[in-house]
C-alpha cells in the first residue's frame, strides 16, 4: 500500500476484480491500492500445499511451499525464480534476512544455510510444534501445545522456553499469529477456536517477558510498532490489537504503549475506537494485522477478504474494502516500500496491497468527512489534497491570533505553507509585550520539528547574526537544521569564515568555499576539495599572485597541484624555476621533493638540479638527506658524485662513482669514512673492483688493517678466500691474515683456509688455536697439515699427535716421536689422547725394536682400555701372543668378562695344556666359534664340549665334527636334549641328489641311518620327559619318515610303556596310517578307544583322503552307549554319521535306513534337508513331517512352488503354524488355496485370524490372472484400488466403478476410466473422468488417452463437465481451451474471455498459434501484459490487426525495438493510421531514430510524418529540425521556415545557410543571410544581403558584429554605391563602433558633408561628457575621505575584491619576475625556450617588466597580457 509505489517482484500484475462501492469506508480505487503479483498454481505449486502450516512467507524475499516429496522455493527478488529441494518435511520456514532455511518432521527441528549448503543446528523437541514463526533475523519462536520457546539460530544452544499458555489460549486453541515487541520483552501469542453457534472465538495472550507474568485478551489480531508521537522525544512502543468479546457484537481496536520507563511519564494510550465491519460480514473474523511501519498504518485483513486500514496516532480507520472473495491465511510487510502482501488459501494468488498516497487525502476529507485527521495524515506522509484545508485552518488561526498554533499547522503541513509568503505573514504580526517575536515563534516550531528550507533558514539568520548570536547558527548547523545555500553562507562570511566555509561546503558553491579556503590560509585544501568536487579554476594565476605575498601558501598550494588525483595540475619546471627566480630555495627543495615523490624517469633533470642547487647552494645536509632516504633514484649520478666530492661529503661521492679510479681517489679519505659504510660499500662492487681497492687501502700501510679485515671477513664468500689471503699475503700481514681467517675459519669448507690458518697461528706462536683447528676441524687437507706440522718442528707436538690420531697416521706419530726422543708423548698419547690405538703404537713398537719392558709399561699403563682383540691379533702376527699373558690374567683378576680376553687366555691355555676340558666346561666367558676350530686340530672332544658350550650357536659345527669324528651317540643324546626341531630337521632331512647325480650321497645316508638307530634305540627309551618325546616325535613328522615313525610310536603305544594311553600318541599314529598307510586305519579305529573320534572322522571324510567308510565307523562306534554316555551327544554322533552317507557317500536309501533304524527327529531333519537339495521335495516334506521340524519352511514353500506340489505342502503349512506365527506360512497357505481352486477354505483362512500378507500373495495372485482369488483378498482389506482393477479384469465395469469410488484414487480412477473407455462405456468413463481432470498432473494422460481412441466430443464434454467442478483448477480451464482450439474454434474467444483469470496463457496462446487463431492469441497476449508478444501477432498477421488494440499494446511493450518496427510496420501497411500511431509514441522513441526511419522509407514518408514532426519539435532535436526545415522549403514555405529557425536552432546552420544562398526567391536567400548573422558569419551575410539590395540587412548586421573593419568596409561600399542615405543610416546605427576620423574622411571625400554631420555633432557631445566625467573622477578629494578613498583604491587593485583574491577562471594580474641580481643559475632550468603556458602572468623578459607594464582592467589582466 504505497503511494503508486512499485514492486520489483515479476509476473503478470493484474488489478482483483473491484467490488462495488460500498457505504461509508469502502471504495475501490480510493484508499488503497490491490494488485495481484503472481499466482502461486501457475508456478507449479499444487492447491493441496498452499495453505496454512505448509506454505509461509516471513518477509518480501522468499514464498516456501512444502509439498509431498519436495520444498518449493519461490525467489520474489529474482523474477520470481522456483527452486524445487528433494526434502521431506511436514513445513518449512525461510529467514526473513538471510538465507537460512528451518525445517520440521516430527519433533525435528533443523536449520540450514542455503549459501554455504551447510547444517546449521538441529534439536529434538519434547512435544509436537502447532505453530512456528521468525521474530527476528535470528530467532526464531516455537509454539507447542502447551509452551512457547525461542530459538537462537546463533551458536548451538538449544530453544529456550519462555512462557507457558494461558488456560485462555489453551490446547483446544488453533495459533495463527505470534508477535515479539521490537524491545524483545513483550510476547503476543493468539489464536481462534470454535464458539457458540458456530462462530470463531480469538483469544491472544500478552506475556511481560520482565515481570514474568501474562494478561488474556479477547480478540483475534495484534502486532507491535514504534511511532514517533508529537510532543514526545522518545518513541512509543504501541500494541495495536483488535478485541472482540464473545457477549458483544462489536468489534474494537486498541492502541496502548507497552514498556515505558514510569519516570519518563505516564504511558500512550488511546480510547479504543469502534471498527465498522459491514452488516453482510457479521459473522467475519480477523485473521492478521500487519504494520506499515514507514507511515504508521496498520492493516487488518479478515476471513472474507475485507481489508481495514487505521492510522496508528489517532486510531481512527481511514479505509476499508473487500480486495479477494478467498481467505488470505498468511500475510508480511515490505519494509522498504510500506506495502504489505498476502496469500490466498488454495488459489495460491500472491496480493500486494498499497496505500493510495495522492487519493488518500481527498477520499478522508470528501468521503470521511473527518478534516482533522485529513490534516495530520497529509502533514505526516506529505501527501496531496488538503491544501485548501492548511490554508483555511492558517487563516483562521492568524486571524484569532493564535501564533503558536498556527505556526504548528505550518510544521505539520509538509510543504504546502511553507513559502515565503507564509514568512512575511508572520513578520507582518506586531509582537506582543512581553512576548517574542511571532517569527521567532514561528522559526523555533519549524526547528522544533524539523528543517528549515533556504529561504527559510536565510530569514532566520539575518537577525540572528544581526543580534550577534552566532553560537545559535553553529549549533543548529550541527543539527542539521538549516538548509545551506550561497545565500546563506554570504550571510554568514563578515561574522564567521569557518561557519560560512562549512555552509558553502554543503550547498556545492564551490568558488566562495576555495575562497574561503585561501582567506582561512588553508591552501592546502584547495585542490584536493576542487578535485573531489570537479571544479576546475585557473591556479596559475593564483599561485602568481601567492609567490610574493604568501610564499609558503603559495608553497602549500603547488604541492597539493602537484599531488592531485589525474596528474599535476600545473607545470612542474615552469613553477619550479618561478620559485628559484625569487631566490626561495627552500620552498623550491619543499615543492620539488613532493613533485618528484613518484621517482618517474622523465624527471631525471629536474631531480638532477633539485641536488644540485642545495649542494652548491650552502645546504648539502637537505642534498645528503634526500640521498639518504632514497626517494629519487633517475638522477645524473656522476655529477652529483662529482658536487659531493667538491662539498667533503666522500661516503656520497662513493656512492655515485662507479669508476674504479674515482672509487680509489675517494677512498684515499677512508680514514675519514665510517668504517661501517666502507663495510658496506664492498658490496656495491664486482669482484674485481673489490680486490683492487682492497690491495690499494693495504698498501696505504697499516692504518687500514683493521676495515680490510672486516671487508675480508664479510665478503669473503663473493671475493675468494684464495684471493684474500694473496692480498694479506702480498702485504706481509700475517696478523691480519690470522685475524681474518680465524672468523671465518669455523664456517668455512676451504681446505686452504684451515691450513693457512694453522699455519698462521704457529707463525704467530698462538699453538693453542692451532691444537684446537687441527682436532676439531674436518676440512683441511691432513697430509699437507702433517707435513707442514712434521717439517715445523714445533716444541708442542700436541698439534701434530691431534691431526695423526684423526686421521689415522699413528705408525708415522709413533715412529716421529721414538725418532725425536718424546716418549713421554709416546705415553701421553695411548694413555689420554687414543688408548684405542694402542695396539697400533704397540706393534710399531714391535717394529722399531723398542724395549719389550716400555712396551709392558706401556699395555699395564692402558690397562682395559686397550682394545683387546687388536692388541692379540698383532701380538700373535709377530708371535709374541705368551708376552700378554700378565697383562690378560690382570685384566681378568679385575672382573673382565670380555670374550677376546677369554679367548686369548684359552688360546695359551690349550697350547700349554693347562687343563684345558676344564676351563672349557667351566669358563663362561670365551666363544667357542674361536676355541672350536682352535681345538679341532688338537683334539676333537675338545671341540665338541666347546661347540656344545654354545647352546645351539654351533650345532652346524657340532654335527659336523659328529658326523666326521663319528659321535653318534653322543649327537643323538644331544638332539633329544635340544628338542630343536630345526636341528632335527637339519640331521633328518634328506638331501637332494646333486646335480648330474641319481643318488644321493650313500655315505651322508649311512651316516643319517646311523642317527636314527641311536635315536630310536638308545636316546629316546633313555628319556623320561614327554616333551622329549612329542619334540622328536615331530622331529620325524616334519622330516617325513613315516616308516619311521609308525614304527616308533607302536614300539611306544602298542608294546606297552608309559605312554601307550596317551591321546594325543594315539591320534598321531591313527593319522600317521592315514596319511602313511590308509589299510592300517581301521585296524587301529578298533584297537584304540582314546582318541579323538570326531576330529579323526572329519580328517577321514576330508577331500585330501576320502575315508568315508573309516569315518562313518568312527561315529557309528562312538554313538554307542558305552563311548558315549550323554544321550544329546549319541543323537549328535548319529546325525554326523547320517550325514557321512547324506553329505560324502551320497547313499540316501541307506540314510533313509539309518534314519528309520534309529528313528530320531534330528536324524530325519538332516536327511530332510539332504532330500530337499536333491530336489526331492515330496520326499524332504515327509521327512519335516516326521521331524516335526519347520525350520527350513522358506526352502520348502520354494522348492514345492517349482515343483506345483501345492495338495503334499499344504500339511507341511498346517504342521509348521503350530509351532511358528510367520507371515510367510500363511501367505503361501492362502497361495496354495487359491493355486488348487480351494475358494472356500482359500475365504474361510482368509476371515480368521492370519497374519498372511494379504496385499503381497493378492498382488501374486493378480499378475497370475487368478482374479476371483485376488478379489476375495483385496476385499479382505479393503483395497480398493486393486479390487476395482480385478473388476474391470472380470468386466464387472459398474462394480469397477464403485470400488473406485470408494478408493478415491486418481490412478484408479484413471485405469477404470481408461478401461470404461476402450469398452465405450461412455458415461461411466465420464465419472471416472471427472474425478481424474481434478488432479492437474493427469489431465495430459486423458486427453492423450481420448484423442489416440479418437473420442474427440467425449473429451470436450468431459472437460465442459469439469468446469463445474467444485475445486476446478486452471489445467481444466487451460486445458479445455487448447481442446477447442483444435476441435471447436468457434468457442475459443468466448472462453478465453469468460475464463481468462483461470487459464495457463502460455498454453492457450501457443494453441491458438498453432491453430492460426490469431485474434484469440492477440487477446490473451493483452490480457496477460505481454504486450511485445501482441504487437508481435498483428504485425505478422493482418487478420489479428486491430487499430485501437495496437495502440494499447504498443505503449506497454517492453522491449523498445518493437516501436519502431511498429512505425516501419504502419509506414508499410497502414500510412494513413501513422500520425495516430506517433501520437501515442511521441514520449517513448528516439525521434531521430524515427526521422531516420522516415528518410529511409521516402520523400513521401517524410510528408507523412510532418505533423508528428511539428508536435515533437518542441525538443529541440537536430534531426526534427533539419528534416522539417527541409519540408519547409520544398513547400516554400518561408515563414514557417523563419519561425523554426529562431525557435528551434539545433541543426547544422551553416550547411542551411549554404543551400539557402542560392534559391531562387529572395526570401529564402534573406533566411540565408539570417543564419549566418546568426552564426557571426559577417562577411558572408553582408555579401549576400549586399547581392540582394537588402541595404537594412547589411546595416544590422555589421552593427551586431561589432567590428570596426566591417562597420567601415560597409560605409566605402555605399560611398563607392552613391548610397548616401544607407550612408548616413549606416552611421546611425553603427555610431558605437565607428572611429570619428574614418566617417569624417569618407563624408568629406564623398561630398556628404550634410550625411556625415549627425554623426559629428553626436560625437562632440558625447565626448564632452567624457572630459566632464573625467573632471569630475579626477577632482581632488576632500581631506577628511583622504584614507578611506586610498583604502578604496588599493582594496581594486590586483583583483583584490573585499580583501580576497579573485578566483573565478580567467586572466589574473600580470606579474613581472624580479630581478635575478645573483644567486643560482637556473639557466638551465627552461633552457632557451619561453616560459610555458601553465603560468600565465609569469613572463621572463631578462628580468626586467613586460613591455605595457601592468595593466588594470577592472582588477583583471587585458586578453594581451595573457
Amino acid at each position: 500500500m504505497t503511494d503508486e509505489r512499485t514492486t520489483t517482484l515479476a509476473g503478470p500484475a493484474h488489478e482483483t476484480k473491484k467490488s462495488p462501492p460500498n457505504k461509508g469506508h469502502e471504495a475501490h480505487g480510493r484508499g488503497a491500492l490491490p494488485m495481484d503479483v503472481i499466482t502461486l498454481q501457475q508456478l507449479g505449486i499444487p492447491e493441496t500445499s498452499i495453505k496454512h502450516g505448509l506454505t509461509t512467507m516471513e518477509s518480501d524475499r522468499w514464498i516456501v511451499s512444502v509439498e509431498p516429496t519436495q520444498v518449493t522455493l519461490v525467489d520474489l527478488q529474482n523474477q520470481a525464480q522456483v527452486t524445487r529441494r528433494p526434502i521431506k518435511a511436514e513445513a518449512a520456514i525461510m529467514n526473513p534476512a538471510t538465507n537460512i532455511l528451518a525445517l520440521r518432521s516430527g519433533k525435528m527441528i533443523q536449520m540450514f544455510n542455503l549459501d554455504t549448503k551447510s547444517k546449521l543446528k538441529s534439536h529434538d523437541v519434547d512435544s509436537p510444534i502447532v505453530y512456528w514463526k521468525w521474530t527476528s533475523a535470528t530467532n526464531l519462536a516455537l509454539v507447542t501445545a502447551a509452551s512457547v520457546y525461542h530459538w537462537s539460530s546463533e551458536g548451538t544452544s538449544a530453544p529456550v522456553k519462555m512462557f507457558e499458555r494461558h488456560a485462555t489460549i489453551g490446547a483446544n486453541t488453533q495459533i495463527i499469529n505470534y508477535q515479539v515487541s521490537p524491545d524483545q520483552k513483550w510476547c503476543l501469542l493468539g489464536g481462534i477456536s470454535a464458539g457458540a453457534g458456530g462462530g470463531v472465538n480469538g483469544n491472544m495472550q500478552l506475556y511481560s517477558a520482565d515481570k514474568k507474568v501474562s494478561q488474556p485478551l479477547q480478540g483475534h489480531a495484534g502486532a507491535f510498532c514504534m511511532v514517533n508521537l508529537p510532543g514526545r522525544d522518545d518513541p512509543a512502543q504501541l500494541l495495536v490489537f483488535h478485541e472482540k468479546k464473545v457477549d458483544d457484537p462489536g468489534h474494537k481496536l486498541f492502541v496502548m504503549e507497552v514498556g515505558r520507563d514510569p519516570s519518563k511519564g505516564a504511558p500512550h494510550r488511546l480510547p479504543p475506537t469502534a471498527i465498522p465491519v459491514p452488516a453482510e460480514a457479521a459473522s467475519d473474523f480477523p485473521v492478521s494485522m500487519v504494520i506499515d511501519a514507514k507511515d504508521d498504518v496498520a492493516f487488518l485483513l479478515s476471513k472474507m477478504g475485507f481489508v481495514y486500514m487505521f492510522d496508528i496516532p489517532s486510531g481512527k480507520t481511514m479505509f476499508r474494502t473487500r480486495i479477494t472473495q478467498e481467505t488470505v491465511f498468511v500475510t508480511c510487510a515490505q519494509e522498504s516500500t510500506g506495502a504489505i502482501f498476502g496469500i490466498t488459501v488454495r488459489s495460491g494468488k500472491v496480493l500486494r496491497i498499497g496505500l493510495n498516497g495522492p487519493n488518500l487525502v481527498p477520499y478522508i476529507v470528501n468521503t470521511l468527512r473527518d478534516t482533522d485527521l485529513a490534516i495530520k495524515v497529509a502533514g505526516r506522509l506529505g501527501l496531496p489534497g488538503a491544501e485548501h484545508l492548511y490554508t483555511q485552518e492558517f487563516e483562521r488561526l492568524i486571524g484569532s491570533g493564535q501564533v503558536k498554533e498556527a505556526a504548528a499547522l505550518v510544521a505539520g503541513s509538509g510543504t504546502a505553507l511553507r513559502t515565503p509568503e507564509t514568512i512575511a505573514r508572520f513578520q507582518q504580526i506586531p509582537a506582543q509585550p512581553g512576548a517574542p517575536q511571532p517569527v521567532f515563534q514561528y522559526f523555533s516550531t519549524l526547528l522544533e520539528n524539523g528543517k528549515l528550507n533556504e529561504q527559510e533558514s536565510i530569514e532566520l539568520a539575518k537577525p540572528v547574526l544581526q543580534q550577534g548570536r552566532p553560537q545559535l547558527m553553529e549549533k543548529w548547523l550541527k543539527d542539521d537544521k538549516l538548509a545551506c545555500s550561497e545565500q546563506l553562507g554570504d550571510l554568514i562570511m563578515p561574522v564567521d569564515t569557518a561557519m560560512a566555509l562549512s555552509v558553502y561546503l554543503r550547498s556545492n558553491c564551490h568558488p566562495k568555499a576555495i575562497q574561503c579556503f585561501v582567506q582561512r590560509g588553508e591552501y592546502d585544501k584547495i585542490v584536493p576539495y576542487s578535485t573531489s568536487v570537479g571544479y576546475t579554476m585557473d591556479y596559475s594565476s593564483m599561485l602568481s599572485q601567492l609567490l610574493f605575498s604568501n610564499p609558503q601558501g603559495a608553497l602549500d598550494l603547488a604541492k597539493g597541484l602537484v599531488s592531485a588525483e589525474g596528474g599535476p595540475l600545473i607545470d612542474i619546471q615552469a613553477t619550479a624555476e618561478a620559485f628559484l627566480s625569487s631566490n626561495r630555495v627552500q620552498e623550491t627543495t619543499a615543492f620539488l621533493l613532493e613533485a618528484l615523490k613518484d621517482n618517474k624517469e622523465e624527471h631525471a633533470y629536474l631531480q638532477t638540479k633539485l641536488l644540485e642547487i642545495n649542494l652548491i647552494g650552502g645546504a648539502p645536509q637537505v642534498a645528503d638527506a634526500i640521498m639518504q632516504n632514497g626517494i629519487l633514484t633517475h638522477y645524473d649520478r656522476a655529477h652529483i658524485g662529482k658536487l659531493c666530492e667538491r662539498a667533503g661529503m666522500w661516503q656520497r661521492a662513493a656512492e655515485h662513482y662507479s669508476d674504479i679510479n674515482d672509487i680509489k681517489r675517494v677512498f684515499k679519505n677512508s680514514h675519514q669514512m665510517n668504517p661501517e659504510f666502507v663495510v658496506t660499500y664492498f658490496g656495491k662492487l664486482n669482484r674485481e673492483q673489490s680486490i683492487a681497492l682492497l690491495k690499494d687501502m693495504m698498501s696505504r700501510g697499516p692504518s687500514n688493517m683493521q676495515v680490510c679485515v672486516e671487508v675480508a671477513k664479510k665478503y669473503h664468500e663473493e671475493l675468494g678466500a684464495d684471493e684474500l689471503v694473496k692480498v694479506f699475503e702480498n702485504a706481509k700481514a700475517t696478523e691480519g691474515l690470522y685475524y681474518f681467517l680465524g672468523a671465518i675459519v669455523n664456517f668455512s669448507e676451504d681446505a686452504v683456509v684451515h691450513f693457512k690458518y694453522i699455519q698462521s697461528a704457529c707463525m704467530l706462536g698462538q699453538f693453542k688455536e692451532a691444537e684446537r683447528v687441527c682436532r676439531d676441524s674436518n676440512i683441511y687437507n691432513a697430509e699437507e697439515v702433517k707435513t707442514y706440522l712434521k717439517n715445523a718442528k714445533l716444541p708442542d707436538p700436541r698439534p701434530l699427535i691431534h691431526v695423526c690420531d684423526r686421521y689415522d697416521f699413528v705408525d708415522e706419530l709413533t715412529e716421529y716421536l721414538y725418532l725425536n726422543s718424546l716418549l713421554q708423548y709416546v705415553e701421553v698419547y695411548v694413555t689420554k689422547v687414543s688408548p684405542t690405538k694402542t695396539p697400533q703404537v704397540v706393534g710399531k713398537l714391535f717394529d722399531l725394536g723398542a724395549n719389550e719392558d716400555f712396551t709392558k709399561r706401556i699395555l699395564m699403563a692402558v690397562g682395559t682400555a686397550c682394545p683387546v682383540e687388536d692388541m692379540v691379533e698383532i701380538a700373535e702376527t709377530r708371535n709374541r701372543l705368551r708376552m700378554l699373558q700378565p697383562w690378560l690374567e690382570a685384566r681378568v683378576a679385575t672382573g673382565s668378562t670380555e670374550p677376546g680376553t677369554h679367548n686369548a687366555l684359552g688360546k695359551i691355555y690349550i697350547q700349554m695344556n693347562k687343563d684345558p676340558k676344564a676351563f672349557l666346561t667351566n669358563n663362561m666367558f670365551y666363544e667357542p666359534k674361536v676355541l672350536g676350530p682352535f681345538c679341532e686340530s688338537l683334539d676333537p672332544s675338545l671341540a665338541f664340549v666347546a661347540y656344545k658350550k654354545g647352546a645351539g650357536e654351533c650345532d652346524d659345527e657340532l654335527v659336523k665334527i659328529s658326523f666326521t669324528h663319528g659321535l653318534y651317540r653322543d649327537l643323538a643324546r644331544y638332539l633329544v636334549e635340544r628338542q630343536d626341531l630345526e636341528l632335527w630337521s637339519k640331521v633328518l632331512t634328506k638331501e637332494e641328489p646333486a646335480e648330474g647325480e641319481a643318488e644321493p650321497d650313500a655315505e651322508k645316508e649311512g651316516q643319517r641311518r646311523q642317527l636314527i638307530d641311536q635315536v630310536v634305540e638308545w636316546a629316546l627309551p633313555e628319556s623320561e620327559s614327554a616333551d622329549e618325546v612329542s619334540c622328536t616325535v615331530k622331529a620325524f613328522m616334519a622330516a617325513d619318515l613315516p616308516g619311521e615313525l609308525i614304527t616308533l610310536l607302536e614300539r611306544i603305544i602298542l608294546q606297552g610303556s608309559d605312554f601307550s594311553d596317551n591321546k594325543n600318541l594315539q591320534n598321531l599314529l591313527i593319522l600317521t596310517a592315514i596319511r602313511a598307510d590308509h589299510t592300517r586305519v581301521a585296524g587301529y579305529i578298533d584297537q584304540l578307544d582314546n582318541f579323538d573320534a570326531k576330529d579323526i572322522a572329519l580328517i577321514c571324510v576330508s577331500e585330501s583322503h576320502m575315508l568315508y567308510e573309516e569315518g562313518y565307523s568312527i561315529y557309528v562306534k562312538f554313538a554307542k552307549p558305552e563311548f558315549t554316555v550323554d544321550k544329546d551327544e549319541q543323537v549328535e554322533m548319529q546325525v554326523l554319521a547320517i550325514g557321512v552317507l547324506v553329505d560324502y557317500m551320497k547313499d540316501l536309501d541307506r540314510a533313509k535306513g539309518f534314519a528309520n533304524q534309529v528313528d530320531e527327529k534330528p536324524v530325519w531333519s538332516k536327511l530332510g534337508c539332504s532330500q530337499l537339495e536333491e530336489k526331492m521335495a515330496a520326499e524332504a516334506i515327509t521327512s519335516f513331517i516326521n521331524a516335526e521340524d519347520p525350520s527350513e519352511y522358506v526352502k520348502v514353500c520354494a522348492e514345492a512352488n517349482e515343483a506345483e506340489i501345492y495338495t503334499e505342502l499344504i500339511p507341511f503349512l498346517k504342521m509348521a503354524r503350530k509351532s511358528l506365527q510367520e507371515n510367510l506360512l500363511d501367505t503361501e497357505l492362502i497361495y496354495a488355496y487359491a493355486k488348487i481352486g480351494n475358494l472356500t477354505d482359500l475365504e474361510v483362512f482368509v476371515n480368521g485370524p492370519n497374519v498372511a500378507n494379504i496385499q503381497t500373495v493378492g498382488d501374486r495372485l493378480f499378475s497370475e490372472s487368478l482374479f476371483n482369488a485376488a478379489k476375495i483378498l483385496f476385499k479382505s482389506i479393503n483395497n480398493n484400488s486393486k479390487l476395482a482393477l480385478c473388476h474391470i479384469h472380470l468386466e464387472e465395469y459398474r462394480e469397477a466403478v464403485t470400488a473406485a469410488t470408494q478408493a478415491n484414487n486418481v490412478s484408479t480412477w484413471k485405469q477404470v476410466c481408461f478401461a470404461c473407455l476402450k469398452a465405450e462405456e461412455f458415461r461411466l468413463a465420464a465419472t471416472c473422468g471427472l474425478e481424474v481432470i481434478k488432479y492437474p498432473d493427469h489431465v495430459d494422460d486423458v486427453v492423450t488417452h481420448y484423442s489416440d481412441l479418437g473420442y474427440f466430443d467425449h473429451l470436450v464434454s468431459l472437460f465442459e463437465q469439469g468446469l463445474g467442478l467444485e475445486d476446478a483448477h486452471i489445467g481444466i480451464f487451460t486445458e479445455l481451451g487448447v481442446l477447442y482450439t483444435k476441435h471447436v474454434p468457434e468457442k475459443v474467444m468466448e472462453h478465453c474471455k469468460v475464463f481468462f483469470s483461470k487459464l495457463n496463457v502460455s498454453k492457450v496462446v501457443r494453441a491458438c498459434e498453432r491453430a492460426r487463431l490469431w485474434s484469440p492469441s492477440v487477446y490473451l497476449y493483452m490480457a496477460d501484459k505481454q504486450a511485445d508478444s501482441a504487437v508481435k501477432v498483428m504485425t505478422e498477421h493482418a487478420s489479428a490487426f486491430d487499430n485501437d488494440q495496437f495502440l494499447d499494446a504498443i505503449v506497454k511493450v517492453r522491449n523498445g525495438e518493437i516501436m519502431y518496427k511498429a512505425v516501419n510496420f504502419y509506414l508499410t501497411m497502414h500510412p494513413m493510421l501513422f500520425t495516430r500511431l506517433m501520437e501515442v509514441l511521441e514520449e517513448l522513441v528516439d525521434h531521430s531514430r524515427v526521422v531516420n526511419q522516415l528518410r529511409r522509407t521516402g520523400d513521401w514518408a517524410l510528408q507523412i510524418g510532418q505533423t508528428y514532426l511539428k508536435a515533437v519539435q518542441k525538443d529541440n532535436l537536430s534531426a526534427v529540425n533539419e528534416a522539417l526545415n527541409e519540408l519547409y522549403i520544398e513547400d516554400e514555405d518561408y515563414e514557417s521556415l523563419k519561425k523554426s529557425i529562431d525557435k528551434f536552432q539545433n541543426f547544422n546552420m551553416i550547411a542551411l545557410a549554404s543551400k539557402l544562398a542560392t534559391h531562387e526567391l529572395l526570401e529564402f536567400r534573406r533566411i540565408s543571410a539570417y543564419v549566418y548573422r546568426c552564426n557571426k558569419k559577417w562577411s558572408q551575410s553582408i555579401d549576400l544581403s549586399k547581392g540582394d539590395r537588402m541595404w537594412k540587412d547589411c546595416i544590422d548586421t555589421a552593427n551586431e558584429s561589432c567590428d570596426e573593419e566591417i562597420i567601415e568596409n560597409l560605409l566605402r561600399f555605399f560611398c563607392e554605391t552613391s548610397e548616401k542615405e544607407c550612408f548616413c543610416a549606416a552611421l546611425y546605427t553603427c555610431f558605437a563602433h565607428v572611429r570619428p576620423d574614418v566617417a569624417i574622411e569618407l563624408g568629406w571625400l564623398n561630398g556628404y558633408q550634410h550625411f556625415v554631420m549627425p554623426f559629428i555633432i553626436q560625437n562632440m557631445r558625447r565626448t564632452a561628457d567624457r572630459l566632464k566625467e573625467l573632471e569630475d573622477r579626477t577632482k581632488p578629494p576632500a581631506e577628511e575621505g583622504n584614507q578611506d578613498q586610498i583604502a578604496a583604491t588599493y582594496s581594486q587593485l590586483g583583483g583584490m575584491g573585499n580583501g580576497m583574491l579573485m578566483l573565478e577562471n580567467g586572466g589574473g594580474m600580470g606579474m613581472p619576475a624580479p630581478q635575478m641580481g645573483g644567486g643560482i643559475d637556473m639557466s638551465g632550468f627552461a633552457g632557451a625556450q619561453a616560459m610555458p603556458q601553465g603560468m600565465p602572468g609569469m613572463q621572463m623578459n631578462g628580468g626586467m617588466m613586460p613591455p605595457g607594464g601592468m595593466q588594470m582592467n577592472g582588477g583583471m589582466m587585458p586578453p594581451q597580457g595573457m
